[in-house]
């Protein structure tokens, strides 16, 4: 058996020591100058090349084998997708209609796919979000709470005062009325106070679970538990909130596409696959605004914060202008039914993701 095993051995060294001499450069790539390799064959599929890249799978003919070739591949992935990424970005911004009717039309290869567009904006806008705070944002401003207390301890003294002022004061109408007037506007800025004094930190349990001890919900239903892990535990749904919201940003697509179809229900020449880019599309560039409109914010340019968010109307109108072919009338009213049903296809998604926060 071990002879046999020693023959057998020996035959395949032999057919190797043949097919090398037949053959002495196949099985391995030589890198040339600058790293560069000469293949008469694809060396990912073994197809005989004839130009820069296989015609079977689309492989470049010549591969990089250095460092810098791959650090400049790494470069060119992330920030330009092959080139693409600077013609989509600003065909998305300000044409945003063409670039949607490019797509559905066939002529793609100068430009980002919608579904990777949407999902390389969602985890800049993810990434963006959490390093300006994340859930950390709706925690309270030690500083700014210690300023909202001592406030409030003013006015209780201030309101002690002008109480003791009113028990003197017998005579004079006109005093008693204006003592009034203040201590009324003086409980109304309490009210305030107590709102947010009651709202954030580590009382925001309390007061929500005191509301609904007033007013309970239904005992006896999921909604119901899932807002009681809520309110036990704000800070840990905010942060689920906050992850389940990056998970399935996905799902406003098939629940947003919809109601883009109710604008166009009979229509032979629109179907449910250009309705499908549109809305990708959009959805891409309202995250990629609202990502921006934080920064500023973040940064103390609220002015133009609310400047930027003023365009997603006029945005809007231009994609269905362009890839629709409507009228100037018919896009305005069509944008305007659209906003309205935005904020729906938003609040099922929030009411979605908030009922997986409470589970």
């Amino acid at each position: 058996m071990s002879g046999d095993i020693g023959e057998s051995m020996a035959d395949i060294a032999t057919g190797a020591m043949a097919a090398r001499a037949a053959e002495p450069r196949a099985g391995e790539t030589v890198p040339g100058p600058g790293g560069h390799t000469a293949e008469s064959a694809c060396l990912n599929c073994g197809t005989p090349l004839a130009g820069p890249h296989c015609h079977q799978c689309g492989q470049r003919a010549h591969v990089h084998r250095t460092l810098s070739a791959f650090f400049h591949d790494l470069l060119h992935g992330v920030l330009h997708f092959e080139g693409k990424t600077w013609r989509t970005v600003p065909l998305l911004v300000w044409k945003p209609g063409k670039l949607t009717r490019e797509y559905i039309d066939g002529r793609r290869a100068s430009y980002v796919s919608p579904i990777a567009l949407f999902l390389f904006v969602v985890f800049l806008s993810y990434a963006l979000f959490s390093a300006l705070g994340g859930s950390q944002a709706f925690e309270p401003d030690v500083n700014a709470m210690e300023q909202v207390k001592s406030a409030y301890a003013a006015n209780e003294r201030q309101l002690a005062e002008l109480q003791t002022q009113r028990e003197a004061e017998s005579g004079d109408a006109a005093e008693v009325a204006e003592i009034d007037e203040r201590i009324a506007s003086l409980r109304e800025d309490q009210q305030g106070l107590e709102m947010v004094l009651g709202g954030v930190g580590s009382e925001f349990e309390t007061s929500f679970r005191e509301g609904f001890e007033r007013n309970p919900l239904p005992a006896g239903n999921e909604l119901t538990a899932a807002w009681n892990k809520i309110t036990q535990n704000p800070q840990l749904a905010i942060y689920k909130l906050q992850t389940n919201a990056y998970k399935f940003s996905w799902m406003l697509i098939p629940l947003s596409v919809p109601f883009v179809w109710l604008m166009f229900p009979f229509s032979r020449r629109f179907r449910g696959y250009d309705h499908t880019v549109f809305t990708t599309y959009s959805i891409t560039f309202m995250i990629a605004l609202v990502a921006v409109s934080s920064l500023l914010f973040f940064v103390g340019a609220p002015v133009l914060c609310g400047l930027l968010l003023c365009y997603a109307p006029w945005h809007m109108y231009r994609q269905i202008r362009g890839t629709y072919g409507t009228s100037r009338i018919g896009a305005i009213l069509r944008m305007l039914v659209l906003s309205v049903f935005a904020w729906i296809a938003i609040s099922l998604f929030v009411m979605g993701i908030g009922w997986m926060a409470g589970h």
